[in-house]
């Protein structure tokens, strides 16, 4: 059984969200706390791309793309995706590149969900959608989500979006093999979703790794 998750950021996410570096990346593969990740940085592929080199299909290149509708992942990128498109254009983007289109935190509006007119228009670009988000314990969409996901038949998964090393290995969707672009929504398909929120003091880490990145940034 492979444990996934498709929503993490790493230390070099350009809003300075993210304290995961390489090396925990590389220690969460190893110690088994998951058998494969996303890597989806905000509006960035640099890290994702170099550790697919190095570690192969157990890391998939992704990126969190800031539409003008709301955030979007496109996973098994070549490139980093420019922010500011619409979500319809995004996707289409995503899909140029032989990419999946992937709609984390749904109906969120403090972390830029993309809504439910907006997606009603643009459903059949949807390949997978985020059904439960391990960082929405007060803010997510979770039963809205479950409610669209079911009505549209969509493939759904749980992940963590952590922000930090605390946050992994929490939520995840777990699958019967390593998957492949082309095998992952089947694959997800009969997944099983772990569905458990980050402790309550990893909500703090965005803010703390933005404070440090910018403290940094002034020596």
């Amino acid at each position: 059984m492979i444990k996934i998750d498709l929503h993490t950021h790493s230390i070099i996410s350009p809003d300075g969200a993210g304290s995961i570096t390489k090396q925990d990346f590389k220690r969460f593969l190893t110690n088994g706390i998951l058998d494969c990740i996303a890597i989806t940085d905000h509006n960035e592929t640099r890290l994702a791309l170099e550790l697919h080199k190095e570690l192969g299909d157990r890391i998939i290149v992704g990126e969190e793309i800031t539409t003008r509708d709301g955030e979007m992942i496109g996973l098994f990128l070549q490139k980093t995706i420019s922010p500011g498109l619409s979500a319809k254009k995004t996707a289409e983007e995503i899909h140029k590149q032989g990419g999946l289109v992937y709609i984390p935190h749904p109906f969120e509006t403090f972390r830029k969900g993309i809504q439910k007119k907006t997606l009603e228009k643009m459903i059949q670009d949807v390949d997978i959608f985020e059904a439960f988000n391990g960082r929405g314990r007060f803010r997510g969409k979770t039963k809205e989500a479950a409610l669209f996901a079911e009505e549209y038949q969509l493939v759904i998964v749980a992940s963590s979006d952590a922000h930090g090393s605390s946050g992994i290995g929490n939520t995840y969707t777990v699958i019967d093999s390593l998957p492949t672009r082309g095998s992952l929504s089947s694959l997800l398909q009969k997944g099983q979703l772990q569905k458990n929120y980050a402790s309550l003091w990893t909500y703090a880490y965005p803010a703390v790794n933005f404070v440090r990145h910018k403290v940094l940034r002034m020596r």
